[in-house]
């Protein structure tokens, strides 16, 4: 496990073992990273991810607060990060997703119209580098749709929305946690729209293989 999922673990544990409550302002960084033996700057990723979780408020000038929900809702969210963590076919839907989604791109390449292009242009302006992160995820998994559909074919469309939506929460752990991830799928999406737009079917596939292979990687590591 990573370094910074490793902090998010401790974390983790302490707020579903009631250390941490509700409401309840976290120690000081130096103090809470001795305490977790964990480096300041993993202990700062970590407080990043879980606040975008909405589990930690970070209060400029105040403090590090653990968030003011119900006890249910905050179980509710960890549960999330514990399961993520121990569910490894993730990896087989996305080995699926890297044998389908090229072969989605190419047929879009192939079959897309100006309009077609023009409207993969404005979902790919729906979300920048500064976006939320769950922003961003939404985009991803629109941009996707619109390429599976863009290949005619209703068979691969179903079956890749089938597993893509299976996905969605390893991808959006990604953007949380692995530094640069957010832009990297920004750019992706560029050449994939780019090999689209051009229609060149061989550049499009080569581009999604490249981008699924990216989360599969990732995944294969932090599990």
């Amino acid at each position: 496990m990573a370094v910074t999922d490793q902090a998010i673990d401790k974390l983790r544990a302490m707020i579903a073992s009631g250390e941490l409550r509700p409401g309840q302002r976290l120690p000081r960084e130096a103090d809470l990273a001795a305490d977790l033996g964990l480096s300041r700057s993993s202990l700062r990723e970590a407080v990043r991810a879980l606040s975008l979780l909405r589990i930690l408020d970070v209060r400029q000038g105040d403090g590090t607060y653990v968030a003011s929900l119900s006890s249910e809702s905050l179980v509710d969210t960890l549960s999330f990060i514990a399961d993520f963590h121990q569910d490894s076919s993730v990896l087989d839907l996305l080995e699926v997703r890297r044998i389908l989604e090229p072969a989605a791109s190419a047929r879009a390449a192939l079959a897309c119209t100006e309009q077609d292009v023009d409207d993969l242009r404005t979902i790919l302006a729906k979300a920048g580098p500064d976006s939320p992160v769950e922003e961003l995820v939404s985009a991803d998994i629109e941009f996707h749709r619109a390429i599976a559909d863009l290949s005619r074919s209703p068979v691969l469309a179903s079956l890749i929305e089938s597993v893509s939506g299976r996905t969605q929460r390893a991808r959006l752990w990604r953007g949380i946690t692995e530094e640069g991830a957010l832009a990297r799928t920004l750019a992706e999406h560029r050449s994939i729209f780019d090999a689209i737009s051009a229609h060149d079917p061989d550049l499009a596939a080569s581009w999604a293989t490249v981008h699924v292979a990216g989360v599969e990687s990732w995944l294969r590591q932090t599990l």
